[in-house]
């Protein structure tokens, strides 16, 4: 075969492989229409399909299941389709800005700092609503994100995996414990926290989902934007610089994305852990290293999950709701550990 017939063949195949991404993609997007509908359909009260759609196309107020169609299923699958990018990007940008690919905003201690920011924020401070506490969130999440990153690259290796994953898991017992003392100081601040502590993506008004969507939209843009240098990054810092990718830039791009993404959904919904773990290491097993694909299929497969998984919790216990928070956590915690097995099935 001649250089210029293996070329097109080579052009072929990359074409044929995208087509199939894409194509994967579009089911991805169809499953989460389906999703979406189950969310707005399915929970511990059953509620017939016409009445469902009665209550989003012909809404009455005085109609009790109407009213808990639109002002609590409603407002929650929204919360769902924020959160859930917001959570699987932020675990897809800081996977590849480690090149760590069992990192996520838990085991990096993101997650930690925004929640002891919003714990500041309520036990010092007793700012309660989420608009009010979100700024502190940010700030958590920004501080420990540099700090984390700062720790890890003490030393002449630099900023390894295991020191960044062993300096975020510190810091997050750290700032556990300390959230700990902040909440069980105040008996109010504890009724405050107590339930958005676990993870929930109910019991917010659609007003303050929306309000969040615009941070939670920058986070996303700005991870799309660094997703092309972050692939030259992952052959290493000096062949990255070579094939022309501002490191300096990229970083901050990250580090910015990131405490918006993490910051605003823990704000929004408490801490959720594993969501941005699970989905982006399972993707980059069907999609390949390329960030692009593995950005894109997250911000459609991890909603997906945290809604999945908030039916769930609706609906497995004969009385009461379980937390979607705790819900991943069941899952993450098995899911964790085959992943660490298997490492090298979709190693960065």
């Amino acid at each position: 075969m001649t250089l210029e017939a293996r070329r097109s063949a080579g052009v072929t195949g990359v074409a044929a492989t995208d087509w199939m991404r894409l194509l994967c993609l579009l089911v991805a997007v169809a499953a989460l229409a389906v999703t979406v509908v189950a969310s707005i359909g399915v929970g511990a009260r059953e509620i017939a399909p016409a009445t469902v759609w009665e209550a989003i196309t012909n809404f009455s107020a005085a109609n009790d299941e109407h009213v808990m169609i639109r002002e609590l299923r409603v407002p929650r699958t929204v919360v769902g389709l924020i959160v859930g990018p917001a959570l699987g990007v932020c675990g897809a940008l800081i996977q590849a800005y480690t090149r760590n690919p069992l990192a996520d905003p838990g085991i990096l201690g993101v997650n930690a700092g925004a929640t002891f920011g919003v714990a500041l924020a309520t036990g010092l401070l007793g700012l309660v609503a989420p608009l009010a506490y979100i700024w502190f969130a940010l700030a958590g999440a920004a501080a420990v994100t540099l700090l984390v990153y700062a720790l890890g690259a003490i030393g002449g290796s630099g900023a390894t995996p295991v020191k960044l994953t062993m300096a975020g898991v510190a810091i997050s017992a750290v700032l556990g414990g300390m959230t700990s003392a902040i909440i069980l100081a105040d008996r109010e601040t504890f009724d405050d926290m107590r339930f958005w502590g676990v993870g929930a993506i109910g019991g917010r008004s659609l007003d303050v989902v929306l309000s969040f969507a615009p941070l939670i939209a920058v986070g996303l843009v700005l991870g799309l934007c660094v997703a092309r240098p972050l692939n030259a990054l992952a052959l290493g810092d000096d062949l990255g610089v070579s094939l022309g990718v501002r490191t300096g830039r990229t970083r901050v791009v990250v580090v910015v994305a990131v405490t918006l993404l993490a910051g605003t959904a823990t704000a929004l919904a408490g801490p959720i852990g594993f969501v941005g773990l699970m989905v982006p290491h399972v993707v980059r097993w069907f999609v390949g290293p390329d960030q692009r694909w593995i950005l894109a299929f997250t911000m459609v497969v991890s909603p997906i999950l945290l809604l999945v998984a908030d039916i769930v919790g609706r609906i497995v216990l004969p009385s009461g709701e379980l937390r979607v928070g705790l819900v991943t956590g069941i899952i993450g915690a098995p899911v964790l550990i085959l992943l660490a097995r298997r490492t090298s099935a979709s190693a960065l």
